[in-house]
């Protein structure tokens, strides 16, 4: 029998929840750390944390892209606090593409950029052709190469048609930050591996499932579902469900994964569960982001 992959978006997904879900199913940790040690030849002032976390009293996987200066990514202060609540977030990705404002990344690190925004810290900004220019460089499998390429290009994609720009016009605000650019090549690292591993043909996506309200971002106070996630939707034609949750629970890079590997959006009537994995989300939300990852035939 054939064996797919049913990615659960019930409550949401983003790059980290990604990474963290199919380690959890069983991909490869060695290969995944050999990728981010040559990556650390290309960029700096990172590093990876792969742990076990609690959500509602589950263990769940959790990957952390440990940077050297905050994001605010996490901070539900930042993000929600304009809304005059502390609304949950179930998750994300400090990866927020199109989303924050502070993705700032030392000087010295990256001393050929020019983009200084102040506190001693470079606001980076990066075409696709410099985040190709990175993912080349890394080790890893040319399928992985491929898949990372390619959900970058769907975010671009979609960025270039939300700000009225050409594709290489487009310059990346967080999703070029080296935190969402870690979880985009560690995906793909690991769902190839994943695939090779266990044969799988098909990725079923029933539906990612987001919430309502606003969030702060780069460009000021978006409403949620924020523009990216319903372009890459649009675009692509990967379901999505607006939920009444307030807060964001996808972002434009889990969307742009989402469909990236997606090639069917229904389930069988019954299956049998050879195995599953959980991914944790970060923010602390009323619904705990996971995003369920379920191996079957």
């Amino acid at each position: 029998m054939e064996r797919k992959l049913y990615l659960e978006c019930s409550t949401g997904i983003s790059g980290d929840m990604t990474v963290a879900s199919l380690i959890d199913l069983g991909a490869d940790v060695e290969v995944l750390q050999r990728t981010i040690d040559s990556l650390k030849e290309k960029v700096s002032g990172f590093d990876i944390k792969i742990s076990d976390v609690e959500k509602s009293g589950i263990i769940v996987k959790d990957f952390d892209v440990i940077l050297e200066t905050d994001n605010h990514d996490h901070d539900m202060e930042y993000l929600y606090g304009h809304e005059h609540h502390s609304h949950d977030h179930s998750h994300h990705d400090h990866n927020h593409d199109h989303q924050h404002e502070h993705s700032h990344e030392h000087t010295d690190h990256h001393n050929h950029d020019p983009h200084h925004e102040g506190h001693g810290y470079l606001h980076v900004h990066r075409s696709l052709k410099d985040v190709v220019e990175i993912i080349n460089a890394a080790d890893m499998t040319e399928d992985a190469r491929a898949l990372a390429i390619k959900v970058f290009t769907i975010v671009a994609n979609a960025e270039a048609a939300v700000h009225g720009k050409a594709i290489d016009e487009v310059h990346f605000h967080e999703v070029g930050s080296i935190d969402s650019i870690v979880d985009i090549i560690s995906a793909a690292v690991c769902f190839d591996n994943i695939v090779k591993k266990y044969e799988i043909h098909d990725v079923i996506v029933t539906g990612m499932v987001d919430g309502t309200g606003t969030v702060r971002c780069q460009h000021g106070i978006l409403p949620i579902p924020v523009p990216a996630v319903l372009k890459i939707a649009e675009q692509t034609g990967v379901p999505i469900i607006i939920s009444g949750r307030q807060g964001e629970y996808v972002t434009p890079t889990g969307a742009a994964f989402a469909a990236a590997v997606m090639t069917d959006t229904k389930l069988p009537g019954s299956m049998r569960i050879i195995k599953t994995g959980l991914g944790a989300g970060k923010r602390n939300q009323e619904v705990p982001g996971v995003l369920r990852t379920l191996l079957y035939e």
